[in-house]
């Protein structure tokens, strides 16, 4: 059973969770259902994706997403692309805050008057049910574009496709029918996702639309993680790109950074060798390792082109080269920390040793130095505010950070001021 809800109608009594998001404008407030907060997709991103969307050109159709949730995503792509939207839910108080959040946006627009708001509607029901729901909203319309993003298993660092819900391979299958030409869709996946499971995944496809276009998306907002996967397909596909890199600015407005390739590098590979003073240390977004896109990437911000891999994996990737690189302020948010190495220190950083570390960066002049290191969370801003305190007192100039080389046993002091490792003063 399907019921109707029309976002000009709809209130919001019953749902429990309202809070600003961060990431949006101020007094765009959104409402979700038990536990729907941290599940929704940021505004930011969202409206990312939606900028990304409007760029290709989509025939007439419903702009469908069966697997709504709090509805932020459906929100942007119904305010950026000006066209009515379907949104799926099959819990109902989900389904509510979505319809509602797309009312709360159209509102912020002063678009309430809007075909885009007024003939938008979400269905709570079964989103793998592509007749069922056509059916209850009473529309002939077909398909122009098909946004999926299932739940999977929370607090999980790996899971199986078959637990994503609504299954791929049910919407996909289902829904295949009723697409206005060519399919085009994104579906916006697990980030955990292995290489062998991006393979299935393509299979499923594969399976429904044999040769169709694709490109993998991996976005970054740039917290030492891949924060979102995602698959175009069809005429939403960048022709010739097989792999693209986003990362989300800082603030909203500003523009995105955007790497593409058209072929798949082959990963890093670690070389780890003795570190030295003089060399440079540089930790990247670990999303721009994973994607692929970084061997091409490197090259063109350094005139070096032998980089020494130390560690490929996790949220602090870490490369060794012989010259500083040539960032400029897009290029530096791909950079977690990069610097010149200092001085080696082979010592444990803890409580009783942390007095320790400060008279070394004393020595080097340091006024600040920044914790870039897998550290106990309990431990980490214990540790970082007596480093602050201490060297606040003096009167150093420099900034610089503190990693751990893999070897375990060493930790490095970098230097990362611009002109500093520029000049390569000692």
């Amino acid at each position: 059973m399907h019921a109707i809800l029309n976002p000009a109608d709809v209130d919001a009594s019953g749902l429990v969770e309202l809070a600003q998001d961060p990431t949006a404008p101020e007094g765009l407030v959104f409402h979700h259902a038990v536990e729907g907060k941290p599940l929704a997709t940021p505004w930011q991103v969202a409206v990312l994706r939606a900028a990304l969307l409007a760029k290709h050109s989509l025939p007439e159709g419903l702009v469908l997403d069966c697997a709504c949730g709090s509805g932020i995503q459906l929100a942007a792509y119904a305010s950026s692309l000006h066209r009515p939207v379907l949104g799926v839910e099959l819990e109902p108080a989900r389904a509510q805050a979505s319809a509602f959040n797309i009312r709360t946006v159209a509102a912020h627009h002063a678009a309430m008057e809007e075909a885009w708001f007024t003939q938008s509607r979400i269905v709570s029901g079964d989103g793998t049910d592509a007749e069922g729901v056509l059916q209850a909203v009473g529309t002939e319309q077909n398909i122009a574009f098909l946004h999926l993003d299932p739940a999977r298993p929370r607090n999980s660092r790996t899971h199986a496709l078959e637990e994503m819900q609504p299954p791929l391979h049910s919407v996909l299958r289902g829904w295949a029918p009723h697409f206005a030409s060519d399919p085009a869709f994104v579906l916006d996946l697990s980030p955990r996702l292995t290489d062998e499971q991006r393979e299935e995944v393509e299979a499923l496809v594969e399976d429904v639309w044999p040769g169709l276009q694709r490109t993998w998306e991996w976005t970054s907002r740039g917290r030492g993680r891949v924060d979102r996967l995602a698959l175009w397909g069809g005429r939403v596909a960048e022709s010739g790109t097989a792999r693209r890199f986003v990362r989300v600015p800082p603030t909203l407005g500003n523009e995105a950074l955007i790497l593409r390739t058209g072929v798949t590098d082959e990963p890093p590979t670690v070389r780890i060798h003795p570190p030295k003073r003089g060399e440079f240390v540089t930790l990247l977004d670990a999303a721009l390792v994973e994607s692929g896109l970084v061997s091409s990437w490197l090259p063109s911000v350094s005139k070096d082109r032998d980089f020494r891999w130390a560690v490929t994996e996790g949220r602090r990737p870490q490369v060794h080269h012989e010259h500083a690189l040539r960032l400029n302020e897009q290029q530096r948010s791909l950079v977690q920390a990069t610097g010149r190495v200092v001085e080696l220190l082979s010592m444990e950083l803890n409580e009783s040793t942390v007095d320790g570390l400060v008279e070394h960066a004393l020595e080097h002049n340091f006024r600040s130095v920044k914790l870039r290191m897998d550290l106990d969370p309990a431990l980490q801003p214990v540790l970082q505010g007596s480093l602050d305190r201490q060297l606040q007192r003096r009167h150093g100039v420099r900034d610089g950070f503190l990693t751990r080389h893999p070897n375990g046993h060493t930790l490095l002091l970098c230097v990362s001021g611009r002109d500093e490792v520029e000049q390569g003063s000692p």
